[in-house]
């Protein structure tokens, strides 16, 4: 398994675990759980919207992977999903319009879930091991 530094923000999940009531961590462990089965649940979705090719559907999963992630601290998949989100709007990252074609943005959209798919099941695994799922 990946050193935690490389999959987890450190201070952010900090700051879930400070709202534990106690050592047993039922709230953030509760969190995990939720976030893995929503997690499972967008990225099948995410698969689905790129076989019908529907750039709003992967923009507006993409922008919710993204806020999802970044609240349990996966970093790495934060930023993959950040930039699925812009593909899938066409946009950069500052919200210009890319000069890009749809299926450009498609391709670019695929690699880009497949990256997601690798690193949620890396943090998947180190939700497991840290709360003995």
């Amino acid at each position: 398994m990946p050193d935690y530094q490389d999959i987890i923000d450190g201070a952010i999940f900090d700051q879930l675990l400070e709202m534990d009531d106690g050592d047993d961590h039922e709230f953030s462990r509760g969190i995990a759980v939720e976030y893995i089965k929503q997690g499972q649940t967008t990225l099948a979705e995410m698969s689905e919207s790129l076989e019908q090719k529907d750039m709003a559907s992967l923009g507006r999963l993409g922008h919710f992977m993204k806020g999802s992630s970044a609240a349990v601290g996966l970093k790495k998949l934060r930023a993959t999903c950040e930039q699925i989100q812009n593909y899938g709007r066409k946009v950069d990252d500052k919200g210009n319009p890319l000069p890009l074609s749809t299926e450009h943005c498609l391709e670019k959209i695929q690699q880009l879930v497949s990256e997601a798919k690798r690193q949620f099941s890396e943090g998947e695994a180190w939700f497991k091991n840290f709360y003995s799922l």
